[in-house]
């Protein structure tokens, strides 16, 4: 019921800048939050940084002073800025939707991924 499609990953040199997108599209009642987390090969899933639809944001301490998290909630999309990227900043990003759906005079909330966009910054 919800589609997330991310664009904007690739390969950087430390120090660079990248700016990653997300945009949800489907059903979609009311944006309640929107995020990113990253995975790397054998480590979990980790969060990086999250907004809510009114803007509240948290961000994982080793982004924090790097990673700007922005929210359009006209467009449903979420948006990360990456400054100062680090070679440990390397990973799959995915796109995060805490979203309320209406579908068939029905209101439910749920929880939507997309499928990741990679994130290679060398030394």
């Amino acid at each position: 019921q919800v589609q997330l499609v991310e664009s904007g990953g690739g390969l950087v040199q430390a120090g660079g800048s990248l700016r990653l997108s997300c945009a949800a599209s489907g059903s979609i009642f009311r944006m309640n939050a929107m995020g990113w987390y990253r995975q790397t090969p054998g480590k979990q899933r980790e969060l990086v940084a999250t907004i809510t639809g009114n803007g509240l944001s948290n961000y994982a301490d080793s982004v924090k002073g790097r990673f700007t998290i922005s929210i359009d909630n006209v467009k449903n999309t979420v948006a990360l800025q990456m400054n100062s990227l680090r070679p440990e900043d390397t990973a799959v990003y995915v796109c995060n939707a805490d979203v309320t759906v209406y579908f068939s005079g029905i209101r439910r909330t749920g929880d939507y991924w997309g499928k990741g966009t990679l994130v290679t910054v060398s030394s």
